[in-house]
């Protein structure tokens, strides 16, 4: 029992001492500390300053500027969208004005769309690496167009790649049937006929209500007899 309470007298004695000593330190260093904190503080408030203020100032502007390319990419006038007219700025203005915004990287995602309508693959490719987002429509769309790029170039094996990828991102109706249906026609290309027919199996049990799959026994029925 004595050493019980000597043991706990040792171990208050212990933590008296910590105290102490943290006492002590931040006594001798005050000084430091408060500027350290002040520094903190500053930095804290000025980041808030510069998103409040300056970037949303920014993020209304390139929305403002945008609008026109978004017009001329709606009506596939993609040298105006990509360019601008002279009076309104094109997508790769706004990537440059404006990269700090969430508009700039939207227009990564509009520039690489039509450089791919333009026939201007390797540059759809850099446009749409830099495109990143959780949007469960133009996540899926973004990969997919990499994949044409990617085919258009003559590499069969990434386009395929990239198809699937936009396959598994999201499984919805309105882009997964698509690129399963890309994929398995690539797939034949390809002289995969197990392959493709995965992917045509897929359509026909998941996504019969979808233009796909109102089509694909046909392919179904052909690449059977292929195999």
């Amino acid at each position: 029992m004595a050493s019980k309470k000597t043991a706990q007298h040792d171990n208050l004695q212990d933590i008296e001492s910590a105290l102490t000593k943290t006492e002590q330190f931040i006594e001798d260093h005050q000084t430091h500390i408060i500027y350290g904190i002040g520094i903190i503080v500053l930095i804290v408030v000025g980041y808030l300053a510069f998103t409040r203020f300056y970037v949303h100032s920014r993020e209304k502007e390139a929305q403002s500027q945008m609008f026109m390319a978004e017009q001329y990419f709606e009506k596939d006038s993609f040298n105006l969208a990509l360019n601008g007219d002279g009076n309104y700025l094109g997508f790769l203005d706004i990537i440059d004005d404006y990269s700090i915004t969430k508009q700039a990287k939207l227009a990564k995602y509009y520039a690489g769309i039509s450089y791919l309508h333009l026939g201007q693959f390797n540059d759809a490719i850099e446009c749409l690496n830099g495109f990143k987002t959780d949007d469960l429509i133009l996540g899926p769309v973004s990969q997919g167009a990499k994949g044409d790029a990617y085919l258009e170039l003559g590499n069969q094996e990434k386009a395929l790649s990239l198809y699937e990828k936009a396959v598994s991102m999201s499984d919805n109706e309105m882009t997964a049937p698509i690129y399963l249906m890309k994929a398995g026609k690539l797939a034949e290309t390809m002289n995969k006929p197990d392959k493709a027919l995965g992917f045509y199996t897929r359509i026909k049990e998941k996504y019969q209500n979808t233009n796909e799959g109102r089509m694909i026994d046909k392919y179904i029925a052909r690449v059977s007899l292929k195999k």
